[in-house]
């Protein structure tokens, strides 16, 4: 991805999903652009940042809380995530964060 999120005036909410792969796309690359669109039509989805080398971070942003649950809860995400638990990632880390001040250029 190579856009940086258009987010409001804080507070509010970033999942952090840093990530090492396996070997292989077994199917990763049409599930990830699934999984972003679907995102993207969820209440209180904010914007995504993403980058991949090695390590793989993800950051989404979210309006609140309860939209970051409804999102972990949806069925196809839930989906991606047993294949990502399976045969994506080697390791990965979910981290959650209120964003209370933001600036830039």
């Amino acid at each position: 991805m190579s856009t940086i999120a258009k987010t409001p005036k804080p507070p509010y909410y970033a999942v952090i999903f840093t990530s090492l792969r396996t070997d292989g796309d077994n199917g990763y690359s049409e599930t990830a652009s699934n999984m972003l669109l679907l995102a993207s039509q969820q209440p209180g989805y904010l914007g995504v940042e993403s980058a991949r080398e090695d390590l793989g971070i993800t950051v989404s942003y979210w309006a609140d809380l309860d939209s970051i649950k409804n999102w972990k809860l949806n069925v196809e995400h839930q989906k991606a995530q047993k294949a990502g638990h399976e045969k994506w990632y080697s390791t990965f880390k979910v981290r959650i964060s209120k964003v209370e001040r933001d600036y830039g250029i």
